[in-house]
């Protein structure tokens, strides 16, 4: 009898030899004389798939694609009421599909499945439905104020967006970067992470079953450096909106600003965690793990820099190395694990780079701060704990992205918001407290775009996202997506025939 497969050889009979981009509603075709990546599975190392690169060429193509679609108007102007048919059913689609979706972004990006199906699944999911209602109560200004005058703004879509999203989560930030584009009628070009593609391609073909018109939404696929360069550069693209690394939207923006075009971008952060002596402390540990730990420590929102108060920095670092220590790693397909491995070689030795380089610069390692080989030849990090007494340590100054963080002590409230804002970043701030006063405090003095205050990770859509300093530039947000994809116009009527100046009339 023959063995069972593993739940990897199960994936990888579903998967394409060949992974194509996606223009004008059909896969390009392969083509033999392109570059092709290999897709590597971070649970095992293996080669489960290739992407195939588009070049400039194929780029410009997608881009003409989505240009010439928004010009038919048959999405660009289609009505409110299509629109939200559209997005619904494309929403009701993935939760439909989630568990596929899930596996998909599991074997690619390597996180782990549970987490996926349960949180950033339904999340793609709850993007689509929050613009078709959006969209759905949206209205436009009249201003009477100017007699005899009506001012009447209006907004129209402005064409053509970029879109680059990331590895860590990339159906959930694809789904928002598409969904708030395209609820006002534009098209847009994606180009998704070379390392999690197959999620996104089934997403473009669910909105184009549920009725969006093919070359709506295009699919571009590739490195940053050869796709992603192509897509910054090319013409006829109104917007670019990035989910990434500081390093690259400084390259995108370069790119744009020769053709003055509008940005957005959100980058990394480095957020710090405060714990008064004040807090539930067993609730801050649950939080704090879920913040540093969560989506396998690969997340821009990760509170990896732990400031806990003196008074009870015992308790606390005691209880949550414990926590840490028990914390299950490994096949991100399994239901039962917590941590999954880093989603690419190059991306696990750079963290191992960094434990290094913190065990040398004087950082008391707690647990954890090495490759685990005896998972296989995944590309696994122990979850890792540090504590330091210096701020200007790299560990707390640069984004690991991995699951490692660090403790500091401190031993009043100014030093804790001295320690908090003591970064170039500034996507994020937690807090635990049971002070008023305390917590007003963290709000006034806390520069993040967003805080939470007695929880971990939670997100109102109706709210902006987006950070302070070197963490982006613009929100995401309905308000904010309206702005940034629209064009807004004010049309002046005069209200019966007010007194005009008369020109060139002959004086006598």
């Amino acid at each position: 009898m023959a063995s069972p497969m593993s739940p990897i050889e199960a994936a990888k009979l579903t998967l394409p030899d060949i992974i194509t981009g996606h223009t004008a509603g059909l896969s390009v075709k392969t083509n033999s004389s392109a570059v092709t990546l290999p897709v590597h599975f971070p649970g095992t190392g293996e080669i489960i798939t290739h992407l195939q690169e588009d070049n400039a060429a194929q780029v410009n193509s997608a881009v003409d694609a989505a240009k010439v679609r928004f010009q038919t108007g048959e999405w660009s102007q289609c009505t409110v009421d299509e629109k939200q048919r559209v997005l619904r059913a494309t929403a009701q689609a993935v939760r439909n599909q989630a568990q596929e979706l899930a596996l998909k972004e599991s074997v690619c990006a390597g996180l782990p499945f549970a987490h996926l199906a349960a949180r950033q699944i339904p999340r793609a999911a709850d993007n689509f439905d929050f613009f078709a209602d959006y969209i759905g109560q949206l209205a436009g200004e009249t201003y009477d104020q100017l007699p005899e005058y009506r001012t009447v703004v209006t907004r129209q879509p402005v064409g053509v967006a970029a879109l680059y999203t990331p590895w860590n989560a990339c159906l959930a930030l694809s789904s928002m970067q598409i969904a708030s584009c395209i609820a006002f009628g534009n098209s847009c070009v994606l180009k998704p992470s070379e390392f999690a593609p197959l999620a996104v391609l089934q997403l473009v073909q669910l909105l184009e079953a549920a009725g969006l018109p093919s070359g709506v939404v295009n699919i571009v696929n590739g490195r940053g450096s050869v796709t992603g360069a192509a897509l910054a550069k090319a013409e006829n693209i109104d917007r670019i909106s990035l989910t990434g690394r500081g390093a690259t939207a400084r390259k995108v923006m370069a790119a744009a600003a020769t053709k003055l075009t509008p940005v957005h971008f959100e980058l990394e952060g480095k957020s710090a965690n405060i714990i008064f002596d004040d807090a539930d402390i067993d609730r801050a540990i649950d939080g704090a793990l879920v913040s540093a730990f969560g989506n396998s420590g690969q997340i821009c929102i990760a509170g990896s820099r732990i400031l806990i108060h003196a008074n009870v920095a015992d308790r606390f670092i005691e209880g949550f190395v414990a926590r840490t220590e028990n914390l299950k790693v490994g096949d991100p397909l399994d239901s039962t694990t917590e941590i999954g491995p880093m989603a690419f070689a190059q991306h696990q030795q750079q963290v191992l780079e960094h434990l290094a380089l913190a065990k040398d610069t004087g950082a008391t390692l707690l647990t954890g701060g090495h490759a685990m080989p005896e998972l296989g030849n995944g590309y696994f990090v122990a979850p890792t704990v540090f504590q330091v007494s210096d701020n200007c340590s790299p560990l707390c100054q640069e984004e690991i992205f991995g699951p490692v963080v660090t403790i500091q002590v401190f031993n009043d409230d100014e030093e804790a918001w001295t320690l908090a804002n003591d970064s170039r970043f500034g996507l994020i701030g937690y807090c635990w407290t049971e002070s008023l006063q305390r917590a007003q405090a963290f709000q006034q003095q806390v520069d993040a775009g967003t805080l939470w205050l007695n929880t971990p990770i939670a997100r109102d859509l109706r709210a902006p996202f987006g950070g302070f300093k070197a963490s982006g530039i613009g929100r995401d947000g309905p308000r904010h997506a309206a702005d940034f994809f629209t064009e807004e116009k004010a049309t002046i009527a005069a209200l019966g025939k007010p007194t005009l100046r008369k020109m060139g009339v002959s004086r006598h």
